[in-house]
C-alpha cells in the first residue's frame, strides 16, 4: 500500500478546490477508515477499491 503523498506525486490521487483527496480513475473524493489503535489512516476510493496511508 502507498503512501498518499506519493501517490499524490505520481499522479494517482489529486486535491480539488477545497483540498479534498480524490481518485485520479474515478474522480470521486477519498473516504476513511480509522484505526483507534494505528497511527496511520486508510484512505481510499469506494469505486476503484484501492487503499493508501496516511499518518496521522
Amino acid at each position: 500500500m502507498k503512501s498518499v503523498r506519493k501517490a499524490l506525486r505520481e499522479g494517482e490521487l489529486e486535491k480539488d478546490t477545497y483540498d479534498r483527496l480524490v481518485c485520479v480513475e474515478s474522480g470521486k473524493p477519498l473516504k476513511t477508515k480509522n484505526d483507534p489503535d494505528s497511527i496511520t489512516t486508510i484512505r481510499y476510493c469506494p469505486d476503484t477499491g484501492k487503499e493508501w496511508k496516511e499518518i496521522r
